[in-house]
């Protein structure tokens, strides 16, 4: 009775606070029927990543090749990384949110954007013990002043109740964007050594299954980079979550 009774006090107070204030599209500002939502033509715009995928970089399939099947480049040259998952197709469509997160302060985004997270990757989060952003180097968090993979961590943490770890991780070489860096290979060798996991640190992560999360996924050089310093300092699996990845044809 008495969770019943708060339900509805919530859902008066929601209410209440939609009629003062309507719910908006996250992207147009055009009115909606929920806080944190897209309306009809935003949503039709984005290209979500449903269907057969790799089931290791989580790159879409155009066929179905059956259960368990890898990408050509994860069997060529298998990421450090164990499983990885994102929602969104990188595109014209979807760059501007996540943008617009990056590097023009839509944290309003992050609610948003956790949700579809906590959706799309339900299974990483059941066999996850803790939750890890991908790091920036200390300067470009200093000028950027906020990491937007920390805040999606932030949200996805509070959303699934496991435990965020954001000093797990760390960057130690400042190196140049990865969307500068012409092929696959040279992000592997932009970010080769970048990261690192603090000696102190390390007791905590033995054996632990970490869930990293990413705002894109181009080759999943930075990821893979990621995983290998966990995995190196006793992570037991790395599983990783991102709100997009780049889709070649």
């Amino acid at each position: 009775m008495e969770r019943g009774v708060q339900t509805g006090f919530q859902r008066a107070w929601r209410g209440l606070v939609d009629l003062a204030y309507p719910p908006l599209c996250i992207l147009c500002r055009e009115p909606v029927a929920d806080p944190d939502s897209l309306c009809p033509a935003c949503w039709s715009e984005l290209q979500f990543i449903d269907g057969p995928v790799c089931v290791r970089c989580g790159l879409p399939f155009e066929i179905d090749a059956g259960p368990g099947t890898a990408c050509g480049a994860c069997i060529a040259d298998p990421p450090h990384f164990d499983r990885a998952r994102a929602i969104l197709r990188y595109d014209d469509a979807s760059k501007k949110p996540v943008l617009a997160l990056k590097h023009a302060d839509r944290l309003d985004l992050v609610p948003a954007f956790a949700k579809w997270l906590d959706r799309a990757g339900r299974e990483l989060l059941a066999g996850a013990d803790m939750i890890v952003p991908v790091p920036l180097h200390r300067m470009r968090l200093w000028k950027r002043r906020y990491n937007q993979s920390a805040e999606l961590a932030r949200a996805m943490a509070r959303r699934s109740g496991l435990p965020l770890e954001p000093l797990v991780l760390e960057r130690v070489k400042p190196t140049p964007s990865q969307g500068t860096m012409p092929s696959a290979a040279a992000r592997r060798k932009n970010v080769a050594g970048a990261f690192r996991v603090p000696a102190d640190l390390r007791a905590g992560l033995k054996g632990r299954r970490v869930l990293l999360i990413d705002d894109v996924l181009t080759t999943g050089a930075t990821a893979s980079a990621s995983a290998r310093a966990l995995k190196r300092a006793g992570a037991a699996s790395v599983f990783v979550l991102a709100l997009a990845r780049v889709v070649r044809a």
